[in-house]
């Protein structure tokens, strides 16, 4: 089913905004889970963040496209959290919705099943929800992507660091506990983390994976307890995030280190767990005190009403930010043209200023922690860590 947006009330023509003459529009197709299990997480950090970002262009007097202010409009399906669906979205929104640019789909494997449609369609994809080991030979087949969460090995080797650092330190042992979604996005992290611990000397006690959208994971729990590992390292996606943790507080598995994939930095995790969320690690981050973010946060929970999350939301806005200044610079809707500008170009947004080295960018909070009812960057590649690491407490009673 598809969903069209006309944000602000658009309408076909010229019209004002601002005081500004407004000659038409330009079209943007969105396809992402609005269904199936992944939903829930693009339902968070996704879809409110991109109709915030139009709507906020719109409320500014639009794009500046060689001098003619044109509004944003969104063009939206639901791709029902499938790679299928999602390439017919992408054909529909490219061949009969005729959209000028498209934002990226959600999710690693969706980002690379759509990949090769919207290159031959000639469209930027910008990924803020995806990534990959191994890069530099996608990027040179499809020069079109660029890749704002850095390589697959940056997110899943931040928490080898992390743990050596504190293993340093004296404050954790050497066992560790680790389990993977059995998709892309696990087995790109699994690819780069698991050589990674045991190239650092960690001594990997348990591990197992499960298939996406398993509803009971008590039983990896269980199995990881029975290990008695000092860290539990999962790389895991939002519903799993939320499953495991809860297991792991029901069961008393008070690993020292307890670490979830995607979706441990939402405010909702922090919110569902309370004053239990303390000193659980996850992947991503961001400094909670930076006046960008806060400026963010503050807008999204105003005009959205949904609390951005501390790594994806403001992530997402940025891969929007630089489609609108590219499509300005360059004047027009020129996709080859945004493209290229994309490529060299520096851009300014709400994650601090981005370019990218062979379309990939080199700035990237790799693990946060939760500390307070907030969840700090700990961890990053190119940005000063926001925080220190320290042990989790037990779980409260």
């Amino acid at each position: 089913m598809m969903i069209r947006r006309a944000t602000l009330g658009l309408a076909l023509g010229a019209m004002l905004i601002g005081g500004q003459a407004i000659a038409g529009s330009v079209k943007i197709g969105v396809s992402a889970p609005k269904s199936g299990p992944q939903a829930g997480a693009a339902g968070a950090v996704y879809w409110p963040t991109i109709e915030l970002w139009a709507e906020n262009v719109n409320k500014a007097g639009g794009i500046d496209v060689g001098g003619e202010m044109m509004t944003v409009e969104l063009v939206e399906y639901d791709d029902k959290s499938a790679p299928e669906e999602a390439v017919k979205n992408i054909q529909r929104l490219a061949t009969q919705d005729k959209v000028d640019f498209l934002a990226a789909p959600y999710s690693t494997g969706i980002n690379l099943a759509t990949a090769p449609l919207i290159a031959k369609a000639g469209y930027p994809q910008i990924v803020a929800t995806g990534n990959l080991n191994d890069l530099e030979p996608f990027v040179q087949k499809w020069p079109n992507t660029f890749w704002l969460l850095g390589r697959a090995t940056d997110l899943s080797t931040g928490i080898v660091g992390t743990l050596s650092e504190m293993r340093d330190a004296g404050e954790i042992g050497n066992k560790v506990a680790l389990v993977h979604v059995a998709d892309a996005f696990g087995l790109e992290m699994m690819a780069g983390g698991k050589p990674a611990l045991e190239a650092a000397g960690f001594e990997i006690v348990y591990e197992t994976s499960y298939p996406l959208g398993t509803q009971d994971l008590a039983p990896v729990i269980s199995g990881a307890k029975e290990a008695g590992p000092d860290a539990f390292v999962a790389y895991s996606y939002p519903p799993d995030s939320f499953a495991l943790t809860e297991q792991a507080q029901v069961q008393g598995f008070n690993a020292k280190v307890f670490y979830v994939g995607v979706g441990g930095a939402l405010s909702g995790f922090g919110q569902r767990f309370g004053d239990a969320v303390e000193g659980v690690m996850a992947m991503g981050g961001v400094n909670p005190e930076d006046p960008a973010y806060e400026a963010f946060r503050k807008e999204h929970i105003e005009l959205t009403g949904v609390e951005p999350d501390y790594w994806a939301n403001p992530v997402v806005y940025a891969s929007m930010e630089i489609l609108k200044q590219a499509i300005e610079r360059v004047g027009s809707l020129d996709r080859e043209a945004v493209i290229a500008e994309i490529q060299g170009g520096t851009f300014e947004t709400v994650i601090g200023e981005v370019s990218f080295d062979n379309n990939i960018v080199g700035q990237v909070w790799n693990v946060g922690q939760w500390h307070d009812g907030v969840f700090h960057g700990i961890n990053a590649k190119g940005i000063e860590p926001a925080a220190e690491p320290f042990v989790k407490p037990a779980w409260p009673n």
